[in-house]
């Protein structure tokens, strides 16, 4: 079984966490928000076994990455994938995202085209603007992120989590991206702000490195990814059954063997 190692790279707000797992094929992965690369700790070494080198990137402001000063745009937080392709000696890797991460990683593979192979979509968010005000209108709550001597944020904070989906099956992986979504503090807005402020429609339709959108049926955003499906129907696509925002790690095998086929192929 490969061992996961983690390491730091330079970035422009400080340094940048990253855990790395296995030989082959490097595969760079972005968590959605709030949590960070513990989203992906499940499937590391299944893509290992797989033949992938699996890099499972902390966004800045989450896990052991440095906050930004001010407000990132996606443009700004892009900027973590070359970053750690330099600190790891390597010259161009797959990208895969989920959910922030999808939109993070489609302006990455733009902005540095000529580092990025392939890019996965997990979870990606084709929107009208409507839609982008009224998700960031429902985010704005992030903001008023308090402490309280009583505890009542936790509890706030996890009704808000678990009232996102009809229903969850993992209560460890529930727990999991919870505890670690609260390492973002005072600032675990930046990302989602960021993102609906993104057309992630637009920037989709000037991807020129193969694409596959990855999706599965329990995700609260599913449809979205139905909407891509129609948008781009030169883009490979690929869905699993069932499952929650928390799928990676809910079917860790089947997921994994569906982004390294991709990234193999």
């Amino acid at each position: 079984m490969s061992r996961i190692s983690k390491g730091y790279a330079e970035g422009r707000w400080g340094q940048i966490h990253y855990q790395a797992c296995g030989e082959g094929a490097p595969l760079l992965l972005l968590h959605q928000s709030p949590t960070d690369s513990v989203q992906f700790a499940r499937a590391m070494q299944p893509l290992a076994a797989r033949g992938i080198r699996a890099i499972a990137i902390d966004l800045p402001g989450f896990g052991g990455s440095d906050t930004p000063p001010a407000p990132p745009t996606v443009a700004d937080y892009a900027h973590i994938v070359p970053a750690v392709l330099d600190q790891l000696g390597i010259g161009s890797a797959s990208l895969l995202g989920h959910h922030t991460g999808a939109v993070i990683a489609t302006e990455a593979a733009l902005q540095f085209a000529s580092r990025i192979d392939k890019v996965i979509l997990n979870g990606p968010l084709p929107m009208s603007d409507e839609e982008r005000a009224m998700w960031r209108q429902m985010l704005a709550r992030e903001k008023d992120w308090n402490l309280r001597w009583d505890g009542s944020h936790l509890t706030e904070l996890w009704n808000f989590r678990f009232g996102a989906q009809p229903a969850w099956t993992d209560l460890e992986a529930f727990h999991a991206n919870f505890i670690h979504g609260l390492l973002a503090g005072r600032t675990v807005w930046y990302a989602h702000d960021a993102v609906m402020t993104y057309k992630h429609e637009e920037a989709m339709q000037r991807l020129q490195q193969p694409c596959l959108i990855l999706a599965n049926t329990g995700d609260a955003i599913y449809g979205y990814s139905q909407r891509a499906r129609q948008l781009y129907p030169h883009f490979s696509y690929a869905e699993l059954p069932g499952g929650t925002i928390d799928i990676i790690d809910e079917q860790p095998g089947d997921w994994s063997g569906i982004v390294a086929d991709f990234v193999k192929a």
